[in-house]
């Protein structure tokens, strides 16, 4: 993994904005510390921040020029399946002279033109430019697993791993008002979208082709949403899965430095590593445990996983002090409002592992695709029409009333109750919306000074919910997270987290062959009344420990409610939430601001805590970039 930037400029204006290429690749120089290298040519100037993984010689320095001198690449990711086609490209008459998957690609494109994409098994954010027919080519791997940020202007189209090496440009920066609005309701910004104007992140599956001036926007790969036409029994379809993921991680195994594995204790991560241990002995897995939360602590059932598969398994065990003395360094690494508080834990996860491995699996993706979340759970029961679920929906008012917290088992099931109440109330699509927000609509616009264009706003929203009708299956909401919420949180928090400590993690169940293999399965092989992630958790049910199954599904949490009530108190009343800073700043509502910060105080907080984060790494973020 790397980071890589570039600019095609339109005019002499633009081409003045190439002498700020390198602050823009030292701005993401912890995505690649090994070396650094800048090509220009006429209208394109390219730069690339090199994480060594496959051939860490000089030989597969980047930018890399193929032995014409015509064509030249910057390519951040992984090309798992470079050997097999170099085998190919080999036996055409091509010569190569190092043994890195980045010559291989660039040699793909040269015979293969466009379509060489279609052969990629990876992840990937890449552009190549033809020296002879100044074109420049930008592409995104299928699934979004590496982020490629775009900004466009008359001038110039400029590209980059990371907002903030786009932002090293010095482009306008003014807010998009309306991905304010959506980052109020998620604590995250969905893409393509932007926080700020005539910035979007590229389209997975998708590449810009410009020649001429002229912009070209093509997507290459969608994730097939077929109606469930697969004709496989339950037990052959679990067998594929088996083979499909088995083939998976083996391709993923492929490195040159150090590698290991995350293992929470889920059923993901502990299938890869059982999976992973087929292919080499003693694999490295670390897990992050926490000292002051027991709610949350799952290392007991990862070290089960680790004892069965006698891996050299680490365990960071952490304080709330831990935690909270590494707050400030992901709050400085943000560069665009990110809200989801488990970025904490990954940072620290993916610091420690960096320790001992510069790559790392990690079982990303399961959930979205199988049916993993509770809110699936909730949306399968929610279209059961039954006597529970007309009880839970009469009892509104009461679930109301008793306090709430994500904090102890009562309080956080109470929660649940109350946000499944809420949504028998909506149709499908406000359902789903809901589900995926921290506040609703209302909640948010209260919150909101600022204008914004509702016409817009609808539209982006239609566009997000467009796979969503009146009767719409499971089916239906997993393709739609996969869209929304893997692309928008999990694979941003992955990656940025990540290499924001040098490491590479590489997601087994996005090959797109298992994508692909997932979205033909029937619901019924994902989820029924009371099992999520069927077919997952019964294909490698021989392979694991029994205490996996059937247990509450945690995930990373972080003690957020007692920090704000203790340690971060005066951060919220005198600085970052101070109501004459929120009135001179004139984007929130004080009075609504003024209630949140009451009810931090309560002894109902609810759910505050997300809500509040939310706006504290938003204005953390502002003073930032405009105070």
């Amino acid at each position: 993994m790397c980071g890589i930037t570039g600019i095609y400029a339109f005019n002499e204006n633009g081409k003045s904005y190439f002498d700020k290429i390198t602050e823009s690749i030292k701005s993401i120089s912890f995505r690649g510390p090994d070396g650094t290298g800048v090509f220009k040519h006429k209208n394109v100037a390219l730069g690339h921040s090199r994480l060594a993984v496959i051939d860490t010689s000089e030989a597969a320095a980047q930018p890399f020029t193929d032995i014409s001198g015509r064509y030249t690449i910057i390519f951040n990711g992984e090309f798992y399946n470079f050997k097999q086609q170099q085998t190919i490209l080999k036996n055409k008459g091509v010569k190569f002279k190092s043994n890195s998957d980045t010559e291989v690609l660039l040699y793909l494109y040269i015979n293969e033109g466009i379509s060489f994409l279609e052969k990629i098994n990876g992840c990937f954010a890449l552009a190549i430019y033809d020296k002879k027919e100044e074109t420049l080519l930008i592409a995104r791997d299928r699934i979004g697993i590496k982020p490629l940020i775009v900004y466009k202007d008359d001038d110039k189209l400029i590209f980059a791993s990371e907002m903030k090496a786009i932002l090293a440009y010095n482009i306008p920066k003014k807010i998009n008002n309306v991905s304010l609005y959506n980052y109020l309701q998620f604590n995250y910004i969905p893409s393509p979208y932007s926080i700020f104007e005539n910035t979007e992140k590229l389209i997975p599956g998708s590449y810009i082709l410009i020649k001429n001036n002229n912009i070209e926007r093509t997507q290459y790969y969608k994730i097939p949403h077929t109606n469930n036409k697969i004709e496989l029994t339950y037990n052959q379809a679990q067998q594929k899965l088996i083979e499909l993921l088995s083939d998976s991680v083996k391709l993923r195994m492929i490195s040159d430095v150090p590698l290991g594995a995350f293992l929470s204790g889920g059923i993901d991560s502990s299938v890869i590593v059982a999976l992973a241990s087929q292919f080499t002995k003693h694999l490295n897995t670390f897990s992050i445990g926490y000292k002051d939360e027991p709610f949350f602590d799952e290392t007991h059932y990862a070290n089960l996983v680790a004892k069965k598969y006698n891996t050299n398994h680490t365990v960071f065990s952490l304080s709330n002090d831990d935690l909270f003395n590494n707050l400030y360094k992901v709050l400085d690494y943000i560069d665009e409002p990110f809200a989801d508080s488990s970025a904490l834990a990954v940072n620290i996860l993916s610091m420690h592992t960096r320790d001992k491995a510069t790559v790392a699996l990690s079982g990303d993706g399961a959930d979205e695709m199988f049916a993993g979340y509770n809110k699936h759970m909730a949306h399968f029961k929610a279209n059961n029409k039954n006597f529970v679920n007309a009880i839970i929906k009469t009892g509104s008012p009461l679930w109301k009333k008793i306090p709430q917290s994500r904090n102890n088992k009562f309080g956080n099931t109470i929660r649940q109750i109350n946000r499944f109440s809420e949504g028998l109330n909506l149709s499908e699509k406000e359902r789903y919306w809901r589900w995926c927000a921290i506040n609703n609509e209302k909640e948010a616009s209260n919150l909101l000074n600022l204008k914004y264009t509702n016409r817009n706003y609808k539209e982006i929203k239609e566009s997000i919910l467009r796979h969503i009708t009146q009767n719409s299956t499971i089916s239906d909401i997993l393709y739609s997270d996969m869209h929304l919420v893997l692309q928008s949180d999990m694979l941003h928090k992955v990656d940025l987290m990540s290499m924001s400590n040098s490491l590479e993690v590489r997601t087994p169940f996005l090959d797109h062959n298992i994508v692909d293999f997932a979205f033909q399965l029937p619901d019924s092989y994902k989820i029924n009344n009371s099992t999520k992630k069927r077919i997952l958790q019964d294909a490698f049910r021989l392979n694991l420990p029994d205490e996996l199954y059937n247990r509450p599904k945690h995930g990373f949490e972080v003690p957020l409610l007692k920090w704000f009530r203790n340690e971060l108190k005066s951060t919220i009343t005198d600085d970052l939430l101070n109501d004459k800073f929120i009135e001179e700043q004139s984007i929130f509502n004080v009075d609504e601001i003024k209630k949140m910060k009451l009810k931090l105080f309560s002894s109902n907080p609810e759910d505050i805590q997300s809500r509040i984060w939310g706006l504290i790494v938003f204005q953390y973020w502002w003073k930032k970039n405009f105070h």
